[in-house]
């Protein structure tokens, strides 16, 4: 039986990309050594969360995000809100670290 030309193209394309993608993808949640990823991340839980400047609620607000967003946070909370990073703060109420993450 032979095959026509375009069904073997169309096979090997869909092969090298399965191959690609699998050798070059961590299972998601773990690190390259299988491990479990200690950094925090988190994910929020209010409708429209502010970003501000510093952990106070008066702060200029740098950015916002939505319910169900998730970010990298730092482990530091301070007057009730989160570091994010350099000059970002958010209220730590509004904000549920995720499963197997270490967010101190």
């Amino acid at each position: 039986m032979v095959l026509p030309k375009r069904t073997l193209l169309i096979g090997g394309g869909i092969l090298a990309v399965i191959v690609v993608y699998s050798s070059s993808q961590a299972p998601p949640g773990s690190t390259e050594t299988g491990q479990t990823d200690t950094t925090c991340r988190v994910e929020v839980t209010a409708d429209v969360l502010n970003v501000r400047v510093a952990p106070d609620g008066a702060a200029e607000v740098v950015g916002k995000f939505r319910l169900g967003a998730e970010s990298d946070a730092g482990k530091t909370v301070q007057n009730g809100f989160r570091q994010l990073g350099d000059d970002r703060w958010a209220s730590s109420e509004f904000l549920r670290p995720m499963a197997g993450r270490d967010c101190g």
